[in-house]
């Protein structure tokens, strides 16, 4: 696909130019809050012999004051055959040859007060032989809690409203259910977090628009998710909201292992193992039918902020 001179080819370069410069740029900023760790930059080419082709930088932060653990990861990656986890949406395209590139991250704070969380902003193309070029994006980002504030909840929110609007009104109610229906352990019958915005197969006007949106998501991502960090960060915490913390770690691994399809795409795809599980905590446990104290803020997790809702409504506080 990038030998093509329709276009195509320098689409790709400025789309995977912004998302190389989006990570370093989160990067640098994860690394003032922290103040004390450092990402370490894997670099990786995949081999000749490989069946997928391309390149990307891993960037993993662990052992910090603020962030346990922290990965964000750039990929740009070619291939013959596009995997049945990319095509749900787009049967025809099953098996077409396909070029993909990304951000992802996953930030694992130490205080328990501290929510995860996640984002990602990609592109796709496939080529079927003797058709145009098919693109389109995808992305999001979602809050994961171990202990629920309300303000947390409706900055998070607000953010990922304003980045979207100027798109359209409604995408952000439409994002917002998207995300909450897919973010969801349904073997458990429970959100993992928040929610936020999520989409995806989305080509809606055009390459130009699509790129703009996916900026604009990428771009929301700190003023989204730093002011919580600096809110929380000091917040005095001890052994019983570390096991806390642990247990609902646990969640999250299940949800990304079971469900996640950017985790499926990847390892179907023949991806780069230690990159697609820089979403992996660092420490986790599960404990038998733990049930928390009835009236407790571990309690209030699940029974309060795990349940979808309008966090920008009337009612919302």
């Amino acid at each position: 696909m990038t030998a093509r001179q329709d276009g195509v080819p320098s689409r790709a370069a400025t789309v995977a130019g912004y998302l190389r410069g989006l990570q370093q740029r989160i990067a640098q900023a994860i690394e003032a809050v922290d103040g004390q760790a450092r990402f370490l930059h894997d670099a990786w080419h995949k081999t000749p012999d490989e069946p997928l082709q391309g390149d990307g930088v891993t960037m993993i932060l662990e052992g910090g004051a603020v962030f346990e653990r922290a990965g964000v990861g750039f990929s740009h990656v070619r291939g013959h055959r596009l995997p049945p986890s990319a095509t749900q949406q787009r049967p025809e395209l099953a098996g077409a040859m396909f070029e993909a590139m990304g951000v992802s991250l996953v930030f694992h704070p130490l205080n328990p007060y501290v929510p995860t969380v996640h984002m990602n902003v990609r592109m796709i193309a496939a080529v079927q032989p003797g058709q145009e070029p098919l693109s389109w994006f995808g992305g999001g980002m979602d809050l994961t809690p171990c202990y629920g504030f309300d303000e947390d909840c409706q900055h998070f929110h607000a953010a990922c409203r304003d980045a979207v609007q100027p798109f359209g009104a409604g995408l952000y109610p439409r994002f917002k259910t998207w995300c909450d229906n897919y973010f969801f352990n349904k073997h458990r019958g429970e959100a993992r977090g928040i929610g936020g915005i999520f989409y995806d197969d989305f080509s809606e006007g055009g390459f130009d628009h699509g790129f703009a949106l996916m900026q604009a998501v990428g771009e929301a991502f700190l003023p989204a998710y730093l002011p919580i960090v600096q809110r929380r960060k000091d917040t005095p915490w001890g052994e019983r909201e570390r096991q806390h913390q642990l247990y609902r770690r646990g969640r999250y691994v299940e949800f990304n292992l079971v469900w996640d399809r950017g985790t499926h795409f990847g390892l179907q795809s023949g991806g780069r193992t230690e990159s697609i599980l820089l979403s992996m905590p660092p420490l986790v446990r599960w404990q038998y039918q733990r049930q928390p104290e009835p009236g407790s803020p571990e309690a209030a997790l699940t029974e309060r902020f795990l349940i979808p809702r309008d966090w920008l409504g009337a009612g919302a506080a």
